[in-house]
């Protein structure tokens, strides 16, 4: 995948979920859920229980930064890595820092008072040499008047590149006279230029070192972390103090980092991943997976179905605590027992040899493939896991990427694994910008590759005459946004006071005014980009005197009767965001019921929430 290293590119962008970044928010009205796993019933176990037995030994390679480090920039020779641009020239002339995101760095001719500003851009598609060099003069006259300009010509470079030479006088704003000579040249979406200002004495005198100098000028192919731009998906993203969001069992925080035996197609489909395939006894509870023979690990080790084995006893244990284990592997017979601590290992399991495994389900479920796609059943490596507590940061997974950089705060680097099993994706490299700034700003000026749209700029973006309007894509996500109800607490536990709690929200208004319209209306837990959706669902539909009538039906008959009722959320210190204070003001207009907000910190806020330590 090539694209200019500064023209903006919005590939995948769309409106974002507060709690599901690059996904549409559907704002559900309130459902209250019981629990999340699927019924089982245990069955005896086989007759020979399976074993897992332990790899070779890990060997901590990874990541290790495979990248060459970027050159250093060092008295009469500049260069930017980055955007692929180098120069020699006098190591009498001095730097000087540029507050002008445009201009690397300013050159000063010491006894001439000319200074030299090295600027980097990106070329208007279809633009010519001599239509870049008029981009540069025009954007270099800023501030200056009675702009004359001299005879244009060309240049050679170093290595036979052409350039052109634009130059004018000009008038200060104090009235003095200075003359501009701006040489640039161009290699695929890059401009360079030298900028020369100065009094037209003090330019002529440094003419021959400028021009001596201009013909060093180099561009190569731009970097990004270190590897080549040209091959690099870049993005903009965060990272996690939790070691639980990057472990595939409790988490999905490096899913392209690990895979499993089945995965969706683009269609939500459920097609092979590292299963080549699969048969189905006639009962309908036997599945018999035959795993891939060319299934690698990142660190070259075959995967096996002792592997597979390993990996869900693991995410079963009572000491991984996983919370959507039982949910998704949760047919799988004896993976109770193993939840609870009651087996060592999962009866319904067992390696037939190291390249078949048969998986026992508690009764026919037509729907269980599809739950293997999920990251709870992601394989990992024993080895790998059991080295140490940071074994996240070298994780050695199966799936089509591996993690070669990772520097906390900063940036994370993956690299394709030309051992997948599958064909590659055709990028090679993703780098993901940690805490890098705001994606909409950051894809503007071509930092970045692809992000999600702030509900500030939606209805920029889908302004015909935004410029970036053409590269902005919108659908419905797959993605719901709901309330949660703990039944067991009052006053939730009685449905009365959940149905006036949700009659109470006006969920058209909350999308118009909180998410600018970058939403639409959820009746149902199934949005409609998801088999499934029931486009005749109604819902509750917004109801404040019914809301008040279901509230005053229940048990607590009205507000003032209510227990103290607090909202746990997702955020830090006393800060309310505008969602939640949104919810909050409904409740408390229609239904006259005061709610306080609990912040839990991001990073733990789930492992929080599932330990059951939150507010009703």
């Amino acid at each position: 995948m090539t694209r200019h290293p500064a023209a903006p590119r919005m590939d995948r962008c769309r409106p974002v979920a507060r709690r599901a970044p690059g996904l549409a928010a559907l704002l559900i009205g309130l459902v209250a859920l019981a629990g999340c796993t699927w019924p089982w019933e245990p069955a005896p176990p086989p007759a020979a229980p399976p074993t897992a037995t332990a790899p070779a030994a890990w060997a901590p390679t990874l990541p290790t930064a495979t990248v060459p480090p970027s050159p250093v920039a060092q008295a009469g020779h500049f260069v930017d890595a980055d955007q692929g641009i180098a120069l020699d020239y006098p190591t009498t002339w001095k730097r000087q820092a540029s507050q002008d995101p445009r201009i690397l760095t300013w050159l000063l001719v010491p006894g001439q008072g000319v200074g030299i500003g090295i600027y980097a851009g990106a070329l208007t598609a279809g633009a010519t040499l001599e239509q870049a060099a008029g981009q540069v003069r025009d954007l270099s006259t800023g501030g200056l008047s009675a702009v004359t300009d001299r005879p244009a010509h060309a240049l050679t470079l170093a290595g036979g590149r052409p350039a052109w030479v634009v130059e004018y006088d000009a008038k200060e704003s104090d009235g003095s006279a200075v003359r501009a000579v701006l040489i640039t040249t161009t290699r695929g979406g890059q401009v360079a230029a030298l900028i020369a200002f100065g009094a037209p004495d003090d330019i002529e005198a440094v003419r021959p070192a400028l021009t001596q100098a201009a013909t060093h000028l180099t561009l190569t192919p731009p970097q990004v972390a270190g590897v080549p731009r040209e091959d690099a998906l870049v993005r903009v993203g965060g990272e996690s103090n939790n070691p639980r969001d990057y472990d595939p069992a409790t988490m999905d925080g490096h899913s392209p980092i690990f895979s499993g035996l089945v995965a969706f197609n683009p269609q939500l489909q459920v097609a092979p991943d590292l299963a080549e395939a699969w048969d189905l006894d006639a009962s309908g509870t036997v599945y018999t997976f035959h795993l891939r023979a060319n299934a690698r690990f990142h660190n070259g080790r075959p995967v096996t179905a002792q592997d597979v084995i390993y990996s869900w006893e693991r995410a079963a244990s009572p000491a991984v605590d996983s919370h959507t284990v039982l949910t998704y592997l949760g047919d799988i017979v004896g993976i109770g027992a193993r939840r609870a601590g009651q087996a060592e290992h999962i009866s319904g399991l067992r390696a037939l040899d190291d390249h078949t495994l048969q998986v026992t389900i508690d009764a026919p479920k037509p729907y269980f493939l599809m739950k293997l796609t999920y990251t709870t059943a992601a394989i990992v490596d024993r080895a790998n896991v059991e080295s140490g507590p940071d074994w996240y940061r070298t994780p050695n997974g199966t799936g089509p990427y591996r993690l070669i950089r990772w520097e906390p705060g900063k940036l994370e680097l993956l690299e394709r694994f030309d051992g997948f099993y599958l064909p590659p994706p055709p990028i090679r490299y993703l780098v993901t910008q940690l805490y890098a700034g705001v994606g909409t700003r950051l894809y503007e000026t071509g930092a970045i590759d692809m992000t999600s749209v702030s509900r500030a700029d939606v209805a920029r973006m889908r302004d015909p005459a935004e410029p970036l309007h053409a590269e902005f894509h919108e659908s419905a996500s797959m993605c719901t946004s709901y309330i949660s109800f703990d039944v067991t607490q009052p006053p939730f536990d009685d449905p009365q006071v959940r149905q006036a709690f949700a009659l109470a929200v006006d969920r058209q208004r909350y999308i118009d005014i909180v998410l600018r319209g970058a939403a639409i209306p959820a009746h149902g837990l199934y949005p409609p980009a998801l088999p499934g959706y029931n486009p005749a669902l109604a819902g509750l539909a917004f109801d404040p005197a019914l809301a008040r009538q279901r509230l005053a039906e229940s048990r607590y008959g009205d507000a003032t009767h209510l227990p103290p009722i607090t909202l746990t959320d997702s955020g830090f210190g006393s800060d309310v965001n505008a969602g939640t204070a949104a919810l909050v003001g409904m409740w408390q207009t229609t239904l006259g019921v005061a709610i306080q907000v609990e912040n839990l910190e991001p990073d733990r806020y789930q492992d929080e929430v599932q330990a059951g330590r939150h507010g009703q």
